[in-house]
């Protein structure tokens, strides 16, 4: 990110703590986020580039290294594609679940509700926004086509890219850098007067300047044109702060990154498709923030904890990533075939001698809207990172295990292909 920022520091346990400023020592109970997606850079690409307001956000929070792509070469790889990025974001499930193969976005599997649709049913008297430069986001992704909404939004500043009157297109895609612009003036300003609980921002230009140019100093431009317009959004959010005495979480993040030959391209499992990053406000990220390389889909369990949104059980056992703020116990949950063993490990991540317990089930019905029902398999101690399981008790194609901890909760699926 730049040359100013040398060093990667740092965008199921449902709680959270109050926080309080440091001024007033009054508590602050308005707690809001900001989700960003600038679309389309690689973190190295983020490294060259001069971004000034991302330096500001991450010296104020964090700034980490991250991946998109799911499991290389397991069940869950997933296309380094837009679409299906973003939706990896908003649901904290990679495309085995979400169901989001390509910018088409054809059947999202809404039964892994987006982070909107989790907030709206616990606090459906809140308020949420998007600002986006692309109308799918909302009405294909969030909201669902349907007559019967899957959510709805209460506020949306999209759908400007079809308004060709206003915004003729052009090949070099200028007209998606006025959009982007506006998106981001709105967002501002909007979050300045009304203060939405919730917000996405999408901005798009960067990914557009890519496919047309690839590496090129004109694609530098175009992140420090962004850059400057999530300032927008960062002052607007520290003029909340001063003012209200709100707790804002603001994460940036980006979709995919590019292909390594000339940056054109993206799509594919190479390591510069899946480099990506997160910037955010957030000064007490945890050590798996510190330590690891976090995945896109960690974003979701960090925003549920921070607005202390409460999700079944059975929501809390399919999500893919591990919240980055607050205690957490375990992480990197895996199961592989070892002779006749199936054998899960996981990194124990607690100073403490704490245990979790495996649970698994044989199905997988909660893509259909249905529960599955888990059998519980042992204790283990966390710091002994490993344990098995008989594969002569476990003959099936397919085995969905869950570790859960006192702070949060893992899973993976083991896939027999024998």
């Amino acid at each position: 990110m730049g040359n100013k920022i040398k060093y990667v520091v740092f965008v199921m346990c449902l709680v959270v703590q109050v926080g309080f400023t440091q001024q007033t020592s009054k508590p602050i109970n308005n707690k809001k986020v900001v989700f960003v997606i600038v679309d389309g850079i690689s973190t190295d690409m983020l490294q060259k580039a001069p971004t000034p307001f991302l330096d500001s956000i991450a010296n104020t929070g964090s700034y980490t290294k991250a991946y998109v792509g799911g499991k290389k070469g397991g069940y869950s790889q997933t296309p380094t594609i837009s679409a299906v990025g973003y939706n990896s974001l908003l649901t904290g499930t990679w495309v085995n679940k979400h169901n989001v193969y390509g910018n088409s976005i054809k059947k999202p599997n809404y039964n892994y509700p987006t982070i909107f649709k989790v907030f709206k049913d616990q606090y459906p008297s809140k308020k949420t926004a998007i600002f986006s430069t692309w109308l799918d986001n909302r009405t294909k992704l969030i909201e669902g086509e349907s007559e019967t909404k899957n959510v709805e939004l209460d506020y949306a500043f999209d759908g400007f890219e079809l308004d060709t009157t206003n915004y003729p297109h052009d090949a070099y895609k200028q007209y998606i850098k006025k959009i982007d612009n506006d998106v981001a003036v709105e967002a501002a300003r909007y979050i300045k007067t009304d203060a939405p609980d919730l917000s996405w921002v999408y901005l798009e230009y960067t990914d557009d300047v890519g496919h047309g140019l690839g590496d090129s100093p004109q694609l530098d431009d175009a992140i420090t044109y962004e850059d400057a317009l999530v300032g927008k959004i960062w002052n607007a959010i520290k003029i909340r702060e001063a003012k209200f005495n709100e707790d804002w979480l603001l994460v940036v993040t980006t979709d995919h990154g590019r292909s390594p030959k000339d940056g054109r391209h993206h799509g594919g499992q190479t390591e510069r498709e899946r480099a990506t990053w997160i910037v955010t406000n957030e000064k007490n990220t945890n050590s798996y923030f510190k330590n690891e390389t976090l995945a896109i889909t960690d974003i979701y369990p960090t925003m549920l904890r921070f607005l202390n949104i409460d999700v079944s059980k059975d929501i809390a056992y399919e999500i893919d990533g591990t919240p980055f703020i607050d205690d957490v116990d375990a992480y990197g949950l895996s199961a592989v075939k070892e002779g006749d063993k199936i054998v899960i490990r996981w990194k124990n991540n607690s100073d403490k001698n704490v245990k979790g317990t495996i649970y698994t089930s044989t199905t997988n019905q909660f893509k259909e809207g249905k529960k599955d029902t888990y059998t519980k398999e042992v204790t283990v101690s966390l710091t002994s990172e490993e344990t098995t399981l008989s594969l002569k008790k476990h003959t099936g194609k397919m085995l969905k295990i869950v570790l859960e901890t006192p702070n949060n909760v893992l899973n993976t699926w083991y896939i027999n292909n024998n």
